[in-house]
């Protein structure tokens, strides 16, 4: 069959295709199908209970932006008498995202986006609660077609992309999954038409002051006049470029495993030495694929300032402000980015029982625990100290203005801030290293020394072994010991 015929049949079975190769659908799959109401959603939504993508349980999402009025509210009618027509539960959420949009500063489009996929992974999790099926097997299914991913290729390629964003829309993201994305828009429409199957009209999407529109009036009908199969060409593209986006954005991962220390959603710490090795467009991407993992809103971050950053990586003395309240820096041979309106605290004071644990909070706990007789092996976050035979307790806190001691190992006393400098503690981290302290000396600068005063000899009666245990951090038995002192202690964390 040719013409009109030919799509009619071809559109389940390229939507059952698009499936299969992204492996979109595990068997019995929870599924929420978000429902606007166009013609897209509809021609998904008449898949799912055809049963062509599998013989999945199916909740129908349909949300109200209240944008519309009259129109909006006719939208969300059609919804529910199509999806219990269809034998399906339908959800419907009326949302003010004009208030939303204006509160947080964005604009209609990416505001509605934000709050839509919000609620659907929400109502997955529910849905997949009530099905006793792992939230991991669940899906929602968005009816993005070609042609929507053709107008995100020239909306990113108008403004400048790298490979990933020309790559456009991709068929998964997570649980989110679009079975349509290589049919164009107007087979959907003829396809329901030859079902007899009516949709609804968003007259907002011929708003060519939008640039979606714009793009779709005055760029797309000159390219298919060069080319009438301009769209699955295009998609030819778009796949060569996801594919080797995503190997590289693998190695990317790689490096930024190896070259950079993360904190989820609090700051990476990026080794600059190592950073350089790497080539400028390598560069790029790892700075980028670790930001993302840190920073849920680092997908904000433009090329711009990525673009800064591979110039900071080279200077001991850079800054940049970053989108989002993220500030970059140079800090002993590192690049940290850093939430800039978040000052680190400082170590709540804290009684050591002996033995016993103090929780520190974000320092994470110090515990102290009986030494063997004659045990001196320690590391810097691990040492064996001597407190006497009638010490019950110690004290826990952070570094005090004009505090000295006497480190191990070395004549006379020293400046505990001196120390830190020593150590390259950065200045805004020092009030996180707990000081342990017997009355009012010293026993231990935490990770960096401990006193001279509190060493282990032949006489030692009662060894303690105290342990710095910070987040994410397992301390083992330590395999070395400071031959200098033939007791145990760390010069320099």
């Amino acid at each position: 069959p040719s013409g009109y015929a030919s799509r009619m049949m071809r559109l389940p079975d390229i939507a059952l295709a698009t499936a299969e190769q992204h492996s979109m659908f595990p068997v019995g799959s929870p599924v929420v199908a978000m429902v606007s109401g166009g013609a897209d959603s509809v021609a998904a939504l008449h898949l799912l209970a055809a049963g062509v993508l599998g013989d999945l349980p199916v909740r129908v999402l349909h949300v109200n932006h209240l944008l519309r009025g009259e129109a909006s509210d006719g939208d969300e009618g059609f919804v529910r008498a199509l999806g219990e027509r269809l034998g399906f539960d339908v959800r419907v959420l009326r949302y003010d995202i004009a208030a939303y949009a204006e509160n947080e500063g964005l604009n209609l489009e990416d505001a509605g986006r934000r709050v839509r996929y919000r609620f659907a992974e929400e109502e997955l999790d529910a849905w997949c609660a009530q099905q006793s099926t792992s939230a991991l097997r669940g899906r929602i299914v968005v009816a993005h077609n070609l042609d929507d991913r053709v107008e995100t290729f020239f909306m990113r390629a108008l403004f400048g992309s790298g490979s990933g964003g020309l790559a456009s829309i991709a068929p998964t993201r997570g649980r989110i999954v679009r079975p349509l994305l290589g049919v164009e828009r107007a087979a959907i429409r003829e396809w329901l038409q030859g079902l007899g199957e009516a949709w609804r009209e968003d007259d907002s999407n011929e708003d060519t002051s939008r640039l979606r529109a714009n793009i779709r009036a005055t760029v797309l009908p000159p390219a298919e006049q060069v080319n009438p199969a301009f769209r699955p060409a295009l998609a030819r593209t778009m796949d060569l470029l996801a594919a080797d986006d995503a190997l590289l954005t693998s190695m990317a991962e790689a490096f930024a495993r190896d070259f950079a220390s993360i904190r989820i959603d609090e700051e990476v710490a990026f080794n600059r030495d190592l950073m350089l090795t790497l080539d400028p467009t390598m560069l790029r991407r790892t700075l980028r694929v670790a930001l993302l993992r840190t920073f849920p809103e680092a997908s904000r971050i433009e090329a711009e300032h990525i673009e800064a950053l591979v110039r900071g990586v080279a200077s001991e003395h850079f800054s940049h402000d970053l989108p989002g309240g993220l500030r970059a820096f140079g800090e002993y041979g590192k690049m940290v980015v850093s939430r800039s309106d978040v000052a680190l605290a400082t170590v709540a004071p804290s009684l050591l029982m002996l033995p016993g644990t103090a929780d520190l909070g974000g320092a994470c706990r110090i515990a102290a625990e009986y030494a063997q007789p004659g045990e001196t092996q320690g590391t810097p976050e691990s040492v064996v100290v001597d407190v006497g035979p009638g010490s019950a307790e110690l004290i826990v806190d952070s570094v005090r203005p004009g505090d000295r001691m006497r480190p191990l190992g070395m004549e006379g006393s020293r400046k505990l801030s001196d120390l830190l400098i020593d150590a390259k503690v950065p200045k805004r981290a020092r009030g996180l290293v707990p000081v342990i302290r017997d009355g009012e000396r010293i026993v231990w600068l935490a990770g960096v020394r401990m006193s001279e005063d509190y060493r282990v000899t032949a006489a030692t009666t009662r060894p303690f072994r105290l342990t710095w245990q910070r987040e994410g951090e397992s301390v083992e038995t330590p395999a070395y010991e400071d031959r200098s002192s033939k007791a145990h202690g760390s010069a320099s964390s």
